[in-house]
């Protein structure tokens, strides 16, 4: 991005769109004087301008929730940019994955593939940091033994579930069981993202008499 094209308003800011490189989820409007803009591409750190403080800002200086930025956009008129980051922790100050969490209109169900990212990264910071109380700390702890346990206690509930032709129950079962595999992957240090890719290779057609 050639930073002379971006429009500057009077103030000589830009409005920032923080997403979510993976998911697309939007976390956090915010703004951006050129000091800034050429911070984040240097340092690949999220950096604004805090109209508030009157000076520049690196998220999660201060919280530890950084954002390492994959991309920066500009739009079509060149008056605002996005940010493409990789975070580490929430991005709203309250605690919330994003700032944008107050819907106006009835929520729809989201993907399932966002859905996935989510519970992944939670169970990434709950291994981490050990909160009292956690299932995922505890289970953790327990050892990598106990976890692969659980694995197969939820597939046999997902089997039962299936043969008694109980969709509300198979519903609950493989959620059950999707969240321990996923805890698995976590443990391993494998990422949805590397099953995403596995999968679509599969899907892709290698011949004309292969799907």
């Amino acid at each position: 991005m050639n930073l002379s094209e971006v429009r500057f308003d009077a103030n000589g800011l830009v409005p920032v769109i923080v997403q979510d490189a993976q998911t697309g989820q939007v976390l956090t409007l915010a703004y951006a004087n050129l000091e800034a803009l050429e911070r984040t591409l240097q340092t690949r750190q999220s950096t604004f301008w805090s109209r508030s403080r009157g000076a520049l800002w690196v998220k999660g200086q201060t919280s530890g929730h950084t954002q390492r930025v994959v991309e920066v956009v500009l739009d079509c008129d060149q008056d605002a940019v996005v940010y493409k980051v990789i975070p580490e922790g929430p991005a709203c100050h309250t605690g919330a994955e994003s700032c944008f969490h107050h819907p106006l209109t009835p929520t729809a169900d989201p993907p399932l593939g966002e859905v996935l990212e989510r519970v992944y990264r939670t169970i990434q910071q709950r291994i981490h940091t050990l909160p009292e109380g956690s299932y995922v700390a505890k289970l953790h702890q327990a050892g990598l033994d106990r976890l692969l346990k659980k694995i197969g206690e939820e597939a046999g509930e997902v089997i039962i579930a299936a043969k008694n032709h109980h969709p509300e129950e198979l519903v609950w079962e493989a959620s059950d069981l999707l969240f321990h595999l996923l805890f698995v992957l976590a443990e391993q240090g494998v990422t949805p993202a590397d099953l995403a890719r596995t999968l679509w290779g599969r899907h892709q057609p290698k011949d004309q008499g292969q799907a």
